[in-house]
Protein backbone atom coordinates (compact mmCIF):
# COMPACT_ATOMS: atom_id res chain seq x y z
CA UNK A 1 0.00 0.00 0.00
CA UNK A 2 1.34 3.41 -0.99
CA UNK A 3 0.70 6.41 1.21
CA UNK A 4 0.40 9.85 -0.29
CA UNK A 5 1.03 13.00 1.70
CA UNK A 6 -0.32 16.37 0.68
CA UNK A 7 2.36 18.68 2.07
CA UNK A 8 0.29 21.82 1.45
CA UNK A 9 -2.67 20.38 3.36
CA UNK A 10 -0.39 19.30 6.21
CA UNK A 11 1.10 22.81 6.41
CA UNK A 12 -2.38 24.36 6.48
CA UNK A 13 -3.44 22.00 9.26
CA UNK A 14 -0.34 22.95 11.24
CA UNK A 15 -1.08 26.67 10.80
CA UNK A 16 -4.69 26.15 11.92
CA UNK A 17 -3.39 24.36 14.99
CA UNK A 18 -1.05 27.27 15.77
CA UNK A 19 -3.99 29.68 15.47
CA UNK A 20 -6.12 27.54 17.80
CA UNK A 21 -3.32 27.43 20.37
CA UNK A 22 -2.90 31.22 20.17
CA UNK A 23 -6.66 31.77 20.44
CA UNK A 24 -6.95 29.53 23.48
CA UNK A 25 -4.06 31.36 25.18
CA UNK A 26 -5.57 34.83 24.84
CA UNK A 27 -8.06 36.44 27.18
CA UNK A 28 -9.50 38.57 24.39
CA UNK A 29 -12.62 37.53 22.50
CA UNK A 30 -10.70 37.42 19.21
CA UNK A 31 -7.13 37.47 17.98
CA UNK A 32 -6.09 40.82 16.55
CA UNK A 33 -4.97 40.93 12.93
CA UNK A 34 -1.45 41.73 14.18
CA UNK A 35 -1.44 38.65 16.44
CA UNK A 36 -2.72 36.47 13.59
CA UNK A 37 0.09 37.78 11.37
CA UNK A 38 2.58 37.03 14.14
CA UNK A 39 1.32 33.45 14.57
CA UNK A 40 1.29 32.85 10.81
CA UNK A 41 4.68 34.56 10.43
CA UNK A 42 3.28 37.11 7.98
CA UNK A 43 4.61 40.66 8.08
CA UNK A 44 2.06 43.46 8.22
CA UNK A 45 3.74 44.98 5.14
CA UNK A 46 2.91 41.81 3.18
CA UNK A 47 -0.80 42.22 3.82
CA UNK A 48 -2.79 43.49 0.88
CA UNK A 49 -5.21 46.45 0.96
CA UNK A 50 -8.09 43.96 1.19
CA UNK A 51 -6.97 43.17 4.72
CA UNK A 52 -5.86 39.57 4.40
CA UNK A 53 -2.70 37.85 3.32
CA UNK A 54 -2.49 37.08 -0.41
CA UNK A 55 -5.69 38.98 -1.15
CA UNK A 56 -7.86 36.88 1.16
CA UNK A 57 -10.40 39.20 2.81
CA UNK A 58 -10.67 38.93 6.57
CA UNK A 59 -14.06 37.80 7.83
CA UNK A 60 -15.50 38.90 11.17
Amino acid sequence: MTTVQDHVALAEIELCGELMIAASATEAERLSPDRIDEVLKVSAAARTPSGGPSGTPLTP
